[in-house]
């Protein structure tokens, strides 16, 4: 049986939202667990037990696949009588290929940030990526405009705020992580590739914002456009 060589290009851009490639995003999106020390401190003397049995030593990684990303203003769905999380996270873009690069050059590697709603379901465990916490449809939410990445002089300085319904539900930086920008795109490209339009999370900061259906969202990092959502249940008609 011969097989549609078109089915199989790599290239395809099927599932990414139109806002989304305008800017060029290819449609990968990787985050990391972990990266603010205060989820590993709250985590506490759990990281020497089973399933753990030891702090990480590397960044422990999450794929958001394309069924997940939405532009700014999207609406994410729960389901009945769940109540769900939200991350606000410094997205970097990738805008030249970077493989094994040292920290020195990382962030010449990158095109632009943006900020992301990092959405899913409360987690207890934190050893292997939950699919069905963080891979749900429409639990991406990213800024449809690019800062360019001269316009950030310093992305671990950023002040990220959250608010919910119009009141401060997170007052917070990217200060502070793991691994800042450059060092957390060092390491990650020590093991795998990432290409130009390629969505790197820096990971959000502990503990995510608390969110129910009917309430409305938005996350502002500092000289970037904020990101705007809403929380429905699913099945629900608007």
């Amino acid at each position: 049986m011969r097989v549609n060589a078109s089915l199989l290009n790599p290239l395809r851009l099927d599932g990414v939202p139109q806002p989304l490639a305008a800017l060029g995003l290819s449609g990968v999106v990787y985050g990391v667990f972990g990266n603010d020390p205060r989820l590993l401190a709250t985590l506490g003397d759990a990281m020497h037990r089973p399933p753990y049995k030891a702090p990480p030593v590397a960044p422990v990684l999450y794929a958001k696949p394309r069924n997940t990303l939405a532009p700014s203003g999207a609406a994410f769905a729960l389901p009945a009588g769940q109540g769900g999380e939200l991350g606000a996270c410094l997205g970097l873009v990738i805008g030249r290929t970077a493989c094994r690069v040292p920290a020195a050059e990382a962030l010449d590697h990158v095109a632009a940030y943006l900020a992301v709603a990092d959405l899913g379901l409360p987690q207890p465990s934190y050893y292997r990526p939950n699919l069905r916490a963080r891979a749900r449809d429409g639990s991406c939410i990213v800024a449809t405009a690019l800062t360019p990445a001269a316009g950030v002089p310093d992305p671990d300085a950023l002040a990220v705020r959250v608010q919910v319904d119009g009141a401060l539900a997170q007052d917070d930086s990217t200060a502070g992580r793991t691994r800042g920008a450059a060092r957390l795109l060092a390491d990650v490209s020590a093991f795998m590739t990432l290409r130009p339009g390629d969505l790197l999370l820096l990971g959000a900061s502990h503990p995510p914002v608390a969110l129910q259906p009917g309430q409305a969202f938005t996350v502002a990092i500092a000289g970037l456009p904020p990101v705007e959502g809403r929380v429905v249940v699913e099945g629900a008609t608007a």
